[in-house]
């Protein structure tokens, strides 16, 4: 059915002429009786008859009316729903239950009049994707080449150093301690099922496996968290990994423990993408929350990138002007501006940047 023929009869009907009818919608007279000839040929009936004053709605045109108006109405809900700044934000977090959607609950909270939609999509390829179609208006991600994997289209900026948390059993030799020390984890087997191959988290994965000589195993596969929670709590080697601000809980009598690794601090990289020329005003909204809350580690507070990360956000920092001096700390490593970069192959020593 023709919109433009639809919106011209409810016109005709509400003004009761045809030519007020063609000024209300911009046309010609001619124009607005032909759309309406041709929907009353397609309806196979009449909609109005000819009066001294104008037109007048004929027993079918009266029952067509309400209807028609619904059309309109539905019309013009659907194409408000993808126009920036009447739809929701659409926002990729990657999938339930990471930072990223902790991050992103934080702007909702500081934005209640915003509406926002979760997406949960693939990756970062996938988010890139997704946002030179249109199809959301931003997206958590961590991004491992930035000259070369970001398109000219895209903005990003960082919006969490996320640090690393180890879950244990309670009868596990780590669980006396209040915290890990990185070297520590090289002793036990990690499982972290759900391990993407070609992923940027499983670049991750592999970096720090190679930066502190641990033991990763990403096989097998678990059916929701409970699984990996049950074989940890049966186990006094095993351990998985998570982010600071995964929510994550199990029932209280499982016997876990969950501790925060330093010395140094493993983070994972999230940046902030969005399409450069955005006109959402949601959109613009959550990367000037982002840019706000975004804080680089604290002064002498080692912390561990992947190699990826390590110079790109060295760069970032130089950028807005806030990248110290660069000094040698402790066994030859590389101190520079709180973020620290690994040595390749596998060592139980990993390189970390302090400030001064």
């Amino acid at each position: 059915m023709n919109i433009e023929a639809v919106r011209a009869f409810v016109a005709a009907a509400e003004e009761g002429q045809f030519q007020l009818a063609a000024d209300r919608l911009d046309v010609s007279q001619q124009a607005v009786s032909k759309r309406i000839a041709g929907l009353e040929a397609e309806l196979g009936t009449v909609l109005f008859r000819r009066t001294p004053s104008g037109a007048a709605l004929t027993q079918d045109g009266r029952t067509f009316l309400p209807h028609a108006g619904a059309i309109l109405a539905a019309v013009n809900k659907a194409l408000a729903s993808v126009q920036p700044g009447t739809r929701p934000l659409r926002v990729d977090v990657l999938e339930r239950g990471t930072g990223a959607v902790d991050l992103l609950r934080d702007f909702c909270q500081d934005n209640p009049t915003v509406a926002v939609e979760m997406v949960i999509g693939g990756g970062a390829a996938s988010t890139f994707r997704s946002l030179l179609a249109g199809e959301i208006d931003a997206g958590y991600a961590y991004l491992r080449d930035v000259p070369n994997e970001l398109d000219p289209a895209l903005a990003r900026t960082y919006a969490f150093l996320e640090p690393a948390h180890v879950i244990v059993s309670v009868r596990h030799p780590l669980a006396r301690s209040r915290e890990v020390r990185a070297s520590e984890l090289a002793r036990y087997r990690a499982w972290v099922p759900g391990i993407v191959a070609g992923s940027e988290w499983e670049t991750y994965f592999q970096d720090f496996a190679e930066a502190f000589g641990l033991d990763i195993d990403p096989t097998g596969y678990a059916v929701g968290s409970e699984s990996v929670f049950d074989a940890i709590a049966r186990s006094r080697s095993l351990v998985t990994l998570v982010g600071e601000r995964n929510r994550v809980g199990w029932p209280g009598g499982l016997g876990l423990a969950r501790l925060p690794v330093v010395d140094p601090v493993p983070v994972y990289p999230w940046s902030l993408v969005w399409r450069a020329d955005t006109v959402h005003a949601g959109a613009k909204r959550l990367v000037s929350h982002v840019k706000q809350t975004y804080e680089p580690p604290s002064g002498g507070t080692a912390v561990w990138l992947p190699r990826q990360a390590r110079d790109d956000l060295q760069l970032f920092r130089t950028a807005a002007g806030s990248g110290p001096l660069a000094r040698r700390d402790r066994g030859g490593a590389v101190m520079m501006g709180a973020v620290v970069g690994a040595r390749t192959g596998i060592t139980k020593e990993a390189a970390a940047w302090t400030l001064p």
